[in-house]
């Protein structure tokens, strides 16, 4: 069964997108690649911090994240090569459209005073970043069972070549931008 917002995405956004952007072939109108979340945790807590965080994950996400570790080592933040320094998941087809779907329409509304994400995520080729500074805006987190609040940060990868072409994508699937 699709996700809710893979039908809207193929039935309604698709063909507004070929339409206003005068695409000759059904393949050049941009689509979601793939969602990448990333969780870091700072290398000086204790084991046990890199374990909440891999738990929160994988209830938010429905995926088993793969641990990042360290590259190089670093003196200054006690940062030695080898060492477990965060953890991420990359979502793709159907479990990427209905973690898009949580995202905008549970997850996003639940931030305080929250006035629509910013409009300068873009890296220049399509693709979207975001923070998210508190995992408790998802309603799978047990707020009785959080020990810290941990941030993350949210990739959205499109097929679009341009940052106008993945913000009109982006806008007609559900999320809200801010204003100016």
């Amino acid at each position: 069964m699709k996700a809710r917002l893979q039908t809207k995405y193929q039935e309604q956004v698709k063909p507004a997108l070929q339409s206003e952007r005068q695409y000759k072939n059904l393949h050049q109108v941009p689509t979601l690649e793939k969602i990448v979340v990333r969780m870091g945790v700072d290398a000086t807590l204790e084991k046990s911090a890199l374990d909440d965080a891999v738990r929160d994950m994988s209830t938010i996400t429905g995926r088993k994240p793969v641990i990042d570790k360290a590259r190089k080592a670093v003196s200054n933040f006690k940062l030695r090569i080898g060492q477990a320094i965060g953890c991420h998941v990359t979502l793709r087809r159907e479990v990427m459209w209905e973690f898009l779907d949580r995202l905008t329409t549970t997850a996003l509304p639940r931030i305080r005073d929250f006035r629509g994400i910013s409009p300068r995520g873009f890296d220049g080729n399509g693709n979207y970043s975001m923070g998210v500074s508190d995992q408790s805006i998802f309603p799978e987190i047990e707020l009785d069972k959080v020990k810290r609040t941990q941030g993350m940060d949210i990739t959205i990868v499109t097929t679009a070549q341009t940052n106008e072409e993945a913000k009109d994508l982006l806008t007609k699937l559900g999320l809200p931008f801010a204003k100016k």
